[in-house]
């Protein structure tokens, strides 16, 4: 659904498509400003100390009392990187160093794209913030499996822990091109 009205100068905008383009776009009908809809980014990190990944368990909707990586919508002026960091000490209390990409998840049903990094926790002084309930620390076996927020985590934390066993953490692209389990 496009926007009613001009972010540039208030005015009512008309679905059309503009010249050279092949999408419909919100159009402004007075300054011919042209509104793009874009997917969002979603940064966040995997958060290891030794053999374990910090997790959180979420505190707002969706999937409220799920567990997840720390993770949020990338903000305007930051860098991937920069915004996973940040997403992971609001919601985590966690301090984190060494990024390293690890996985690009395309989700297109939801207009999204969603970047995970591995990172190293720089200590053991994490804490929930607003969004988490609780944060805590899994080893592999104890992951909640069953209790994870999304499916970009679950195949996140799957790639990490394939590749973490093979002795090699690669890099994941993927599209998940149909809506998560109900």
């Amino acid at each position: 659904m496009h926007p009613r009205h001009c972010a540039q100068c208030g005015a009512r905008t008309q679905s059309i498509v503009p010249p050279g383009d092949s999408r419909e776009r919100a159009v402004c009908s007075t300054c011919g400003h042209i509104e793009y809809d874009n997917p969002k980014l979603v940064v966040g990190c995997i958060p290891v100390w030794q053999d374990r990944v910090l997790l959180c368990r979420r505190a707002i909707e969706p999937r409220y009392g799920c567990w997840t990586l720390p993770a949020g919508f990338m903000e305007n002026g930051e860098s991937t990187a920069a915004g996973a960091a940040r997403e992971t000490l609001e919601e985590a209390g966690a301090r984190v160093t060494n990024l390293r990409p690890f996985s690009i998840l395309d989700v297109p049903y939801v207009h999204q794209v969603h970047m995970y990094f591995v990172a190293d926790l720089v200590d053991l002084e994490f804490a929930e913030g607003d969004e988490s309930l609780e944060t805590r620390l899994f080893a592999e076996p104890e992951i909640p499996w069953d209790q994870l927020s999304f499916r970009t985590v679950i195949e996140t934390l799957r790639a990490f822990f394939a590749d973490r066993a093979r002795g090699a953490i690669g890099f994941h692209h993927r599209t998940l091109d149909y809506p998560p389990r109900p």
